[in-house]
């Protein structure tokens, strides 16, 4: 390529109506493409306007990051120069009360990944093989032993593993006879217990945990089941999980209920694509939406050593759809705790919260430029790396709210003062430039200072918002192999079914199973909702004495 491109200026608003020609012209599809070109060339724009903006940013923007850790981060601790922060007077004194206990919990070896043992298979049939010819009591074979045979505690463990389709099926053949003088045709009876649905309520479970639990979309999972002889349309798929969501709904209801009286609420949104919603579907709808941008807001809220998971998808920010939730909290009760990043639409002046800023979205603006300035991100993570190696002790010792405060007030107030006050003197001796990449993350976190020391002043204030970004993950993953809910109808199916598998997961409860079983007795779940949650279902089925759904074979 000879020489730089022709320089032309352009706005957006002059790239948009070009884009309006494009698709009148030449189509969807190509408007598409174009739209595509144009929004990235946009968005590279902006960035590189901003001075903070780095080669290493904009990588990770179009690739993705690997890592945040500070061991891959920060430059080797041998190179010199770099080992130190500007202005050595400022860095952290060695040592707390809690230095040998740190040293020690450091130590301790991790859990691999090594084989699973036998009590992991808990899905899979238990069958138990007596011995074939012993039995506790009797002599022991041994012929010069005089001795008596007991029964050991723990058996010997063989595991055999096999494959089997998702939804699998059995066609039972029922003979027919004729009366080759009246004609009468005469069946065999069907077999007891097969029920009068070609598709049982472990069928639309596992077509939901596939499907919402892990993003598998429908035209994949017919593929498989086709190609392992189970003829399962895509259609038929959304037929079965739409119709058992409307006998599942009340518990969905009651998980809003019971996670506006939590103690702690995390919240935080992705973008979501809902083809009703956009484009010219859009432009056909008698009643069009206040914004165009469409968001899946995720909310976890813990209390009462529970933690509930709680999706939303549609036009509100997630601080729009926590207080919807909030609304139904109960008047008695006090201002929960709310997590979330420092972007606005997350909180609400509509409700009354203690709000908390993740400290790790401050911690990743230093992460940012870490090669630009290596001295000065060293000492900040090396400093919150600190603050956050006592609250991951404070959550292995099980330490109560309170306790946990006052560790952190004993353990970490002083490495974060020493923080703040690096912080100003960096600005007073105008050691960084306010608006270079540094500046503007030393900037963001004194801004943003009350909310991210929370957890230093209110017991039970988390740290940082990880929780909710987990939680996130699983729209996220939605979103990158099924593209798009068609309707504001599917996404709201979406919600309930990630909801609940959500919630199961964080109660150790086995989401198949508790699927299969709201279906199978809707009629009691409807009745009495707060019964069958994902944490005491299992004991109002012992104590109404109702069947259990059938195991997987």
């Amino acid at each position: 390529m000879k020489g730089a491109p022709e320089r032309i200026e352009l706005n957006e608003e002059e790239l948009r109506r070009d884009l309006e020609r494009v698709k009148a012209t030449l189509g969807e599809d190509v408007y598409r493409r174009f739209r595509y070109i144009v929004d990235t060339l946009l968005l590279l724009t902006r960035l590189l306007e901003k001075k903070r903006t780095t080669i290493k940013r904009l990588r990770n923007l179009l690739f993705g990051s690997r890592s945040e850790k500070t061991e891959r981060v920060l430059p080797e601790e041998s190179e010199e120069g770099d080992t130190e922060p500007v202005g050595e007077e400022d860095a952290p004194e060695s040592g707390g009360g809690a230095e040998g206990d740190k040293d020690a919990e450091k130590k301790k070896k991790k859990k691999g990944h090594g084989r699973n043992g036998a009590e992991k298979y808990s899905g899979a049939d238990q069958i138990e093989v007596p011995h074939e010819s012993l039995k506790p009591g009797k002599d022991c074979p041994d012929p010069d032993c005089k001795g008596k045979v007991y029964r050991l505690r723990d058996p010997a463990v063989i595991v055999r593993l096999v494959a089997q389709a998702p939804v699998s099926g059995k066609v039972y053949k029922l003979e027919r006879l004729r009366c080759n003088l009246c004609l009468r045709i005469y069946r065999a009876t069907a077999p007891g217990g097969i029920g009068e649905r070609k598709y049982d309520e472990s069928s639309a479970a596992m077509i939901a945990l596939l499907k919402y639990g892990s993003g598998l979309p429908f035209n994949r999972l017919r593929r498989l089941e086709g190609n392992l002889g189970i003829p399962l349309a895509a259609a038929t798929q959304w037929d079965l999980v739409y119709s058992r969501s409307r006998l599942i709904e009340p518990v969905y209801r009651e998980l809003i209920s019971e996670a506006a009286q939590g103690e702690v609420l995390h919240n935080d949104d992705t973008t979501m694509r809902i083809l009703e919603l956009m484009g010219k579907r859009l432009e056909k709808r008698e009643e069009k939406p206040e914004r165009t941008g469409i968001f899946t807001s995720g909310i976890v809220s813990v209390g009462g050593g529970r933690r509930i998971v709680l999706f939303f998808t549609g036009t509100k920010h997630a601080g729009e759809n926590l207080r919807d939730v909030l609304a139904r909290r109960a008047s008695a009760l006090s201002p929960p705790i709310q997590m979330c990043d420092a972007l606005s639409r997350n909180v609400s002046k509509d409700f009354e919260t203690i709000v908390c800023n993740c400290m790790s979205h401050a911690r990743r603006a230093y992460v940012d430029v870490v090669e630009s300035f290596p001295g000065e991100c060293r000492f900040v993570l090396k400093t919150l790396g600190e603050v956050f190696r006592n609250d991951s002790m404070a959550r292995n010792r099980a330490m109560t709210a309170e306790e946990r405060l006052e560790f952190h007030q004993k353990e970490s107030f002083r490495p974060m003062a020493k923080l703040r006050l690096w912080m100003w003197r960096e600005l007073r001796d105008r050691r960084v430039e306010p608006n270079s990449g540094l500046g503007e993350a030393i900037a963001y976190m004194r801004k943003h200072w009350r909310k991210l020391t929370r957890f230093l002043f209110v017991a039970g204030a988390p740290l940082e918002n990880n929780l909710c970004e987990r939680v996130l993950k699983r729209a996220i993953c939605h979103r990158k192999n099924s593209l798009f809910y068609k309707t504001a109808n599917g996404a709201r199916v979406g919600d309930l079914y990630m909801s609940l598998i959500a919630t199961c997961e964080l109660a150790g409860a086995n989401p198949f199973d508790y699927l299969s079983e709201l279906q199978r007795h809707h009629q009691e779940v409807a009745l009495k909702p707060r019964e069958w949650l994902p944490w005491n279902y299992r004991e109002t089925l012992e104590r109404q004495g109702l069947s259990s759904a059938c195991r997987l074979v």
